[in-house]
C-alpha cells in the first residue's frame, strides 16, 4: 500500500469516527444538523467545501427522502465513494432505530401502568405542539405565492374529506405539475435532453420496480400468512419514502394520517408517545419508523422477533428510496440543478405538504376535546419553540418532569 492509499484510508477512518460522534450528538432536526455539519465537517475537518455542503443540502431538499441522511451520505460519497457512503448510512441510522425498536417492544409492557400513562398525558400534547410549530415553519417558508397557498388549502380540504392513502401521491404529483407549469419559462429543452442522456434507464427501472414488486407480492400473498403484513408494510414505507419531500417534518403527518387514521395499525397515543421519544433522541427523524413498524406488528399479535422484523422492514423501506436517489443523482447534480422546472415543481410539492401537515395537526388536536391542560401544553410548546432557542429534546424532558411532579 503506497503513501497516498494509506493517507486516504486514515482520512476515511477519521471520517467514520466523526460520523459516529455526530450520530450521538445531532439533536434538533435538519436545521440543527446542517449547522453541525458545517462546523465539524467543513470548517474543522475540511472534508468538503462550504459550497459543496450547501449544494448537497439543496439536492436533499429537491429529492424525496430523509434530508439529513441524504446530505451526510452525499458527503461520505465525496470523501470515499460508495463503500464509505453505505457504512456512514448504517452508523447514522442504526443507533436511534435500535432504541426505537426496543421502545416498540417494551411499550405495551409499561403502557398500562398508571404513572407512565400520567407522564405520557403531559408529553403527548407537547408532541402535538412540535407538529404545530413544524407546520407553521413550513407554511411561513413555502407559502409565498397565491398558487402555493391555494395548493396548500386544496390538499388540506381533499385529505380531510378523503383520508385515503392514495390521495397523497396524487396530490403531490398534481402540486408539482401545477407549480412547474405555471412558474417555468420555456427555454430548457436542450438542457433536459443532456440530463436525460445521463440517466441509466436500468436504474430507474430498479427504483420503480422495487415498489411494484412488493405491492404485487403483498396483493398475492395470502392475507393469513405471517409474511403478508411485513411485505405490505415494506411497500407502505417504501412508497412513503418516495413521496416525502422536506424530511422528517413531513414524515410525521403522512405517517399519522395513513397508519393511524386510515389503516388503524396503531393508536394515537402510541403514535405520539413514539414521536415524543424520537424527538428526545439524536439522529434522524426517520428512525421514528422503526417504532411504527415494531408497534404495528406487535398490535397484530406478532412475537418480539416479529416486532424486530417490523422495525427492520420500516427502516429499510423508508430509507431505501432516498439512499438510492442521492447516490444516483450526485454524479450529475451539476446538470440537474440548472433545470428550473425541477426547482419550480418543488414549490408546489412543498405547498401540498403544508396541507398534509395541517390535516394531521387537525386530526391530532381533535381528541383533546375539553382538556384545557392539553391545549395549554400544546400552545406553550409552540411559543417556546418559536420565541426561544430551547430545542425540542429539552421541551420533551420538561414535559416528562411536569408529568412526574403533577
Amino acid at each position: 500500500m503506497n503513501y497516498l492509499q494509506t493517507k486516504m484510508k486514515k482520512r476515511q477512518l477519521l471520517f467514520l469516527r466523526d460520523v459516529l460522534i455526530y450520530t450521538f450528538t445531532a439533536f434538533g432536526g435538519p436545521q440543527a444538523h446542517i449547522a453541525v455539519l458545517l462546523r465539524e465537517f467543513v470548517e474543522k475537518r475540511k472534508y468538503i467545501t462550504e459550497d459543496e455542503l450547501m449544494e448537497l443540502n439543496a439536492l436533499s431538499q429537491v429529492l424525496p427522502g430523509p434530508s439529513s441522511t441524504q446530505t451526510l451520505v452525499g458527503i461520505a460519497w465525496k470523501v470515499g465513494g460508495l463503500r464509505l457512503a453505505i457504512i456512514t448510512f448504517l452508523i447514522w441510522i442504526l443507533p436511534s432505530a435500535t432504541i426505537m425498536c426496543m421502545a416498540a417492544i417494551s411499550y405495551n409492557m409499561v403502557a398500562n401502568k398508571s404513572k407512565f400513562a400520567h407522564v405520557i398525558s403531559y408529553v403527548q400534547p407537547i408532541a402535538v405542539g412540535i407538529v404545530a410549530y413544524a407546520t407553521y415553519t413550513f407554511a411561513n417558508k413555502f407559502l409565498k405565492t397565491r398558487i402555493s397557498t391555494m395548493l396548500a388549502i386544496g390538499s388540506l380540504i381533499v385529505t380531510l374529506i378523503l383520508q385515503n392513502a392514495y390521495a397523497f401521491p396524487i396530490l403531490i404529483l398534481l402540486g408539482g405539475i401545477i407549480s412547474s407549469a405555471m412558474e417555468t419559462q420555456q427555454h430548457e429543452n436542450e438542457l433536459r435532453v443532456k440530463l436525460y442522456s445521463n440517466v441509466n434507464p436500468n436504474k430507474v427501472a430498479y427504483f420503480i420496480g422495487i415498489l411494484l414488486f412488493f405491492a404485487a407480492l403483498g396483493a398475492v400473498v395470502n392475507q393469513t400468512s405471517p409474511l403478508s403484513l411485513p411485505i405490505r408494510l415494506f411497500e407502505n414505507f417504501y412508497r412513503n419514502g418516495i413521496l416525502i419531500f422536506g424530511g422528517g417534518q413531513v414524515l410525521v403527518p403522512l405517517m399519522y394520517t395513513e397508519f393511524v387514521e386510515v389503516k388503524h395499525y396503531l393508536g394515537r397515543s402510541e403514535f405520539l408517545s413514539g414521536y415524543a421519544l424520537q424527538q428526545a433522541l439524536p439522529g434522524p427523524t426517520f428512525s421514528f419508523t422503526s417504532f411504527l413498524g415494531g408497534i404495528t406488528l406487535g398490535n397484530k399479535g406478532y412475537s418480539i422477533w416479529g416486532q424486530v422484523i417490523g422495525s427492520l422492514v420500516a427502516v429499510i423501506g423508508i430509507n431505501t428510496p432516498g439512499l438510492i436517489l442521492i447516490l444516483f443523482i450526485v454524479p450529475f447534480w451539476e446538470d440537474l440543478k440548472k433545470i428550473t422546472r425541477i426547482k419550480n415543481s418543488l414549490s408546489g410539492i412543498n405547498a401540498v405538504a403544508v396541507g398534509f401537515m395541517a390535516t394531521a395537526l387537525i386530526l391530532l388536536v381533535r381528541p383533546f376535546g375539553l382538556n384545557w391542560t392539553a391545549y395549554a401544553l400544546m400552545i406553550g410548546t409552540f411559543l417556546v419553540l418559536h420565541f426561544t432557542k430551547i430545542k425540542t429534546p429539552i421541551v420533551i424532558i420538561i414535559g416528562v418532569v411536569l408529568g412526574i411532579i403533577f
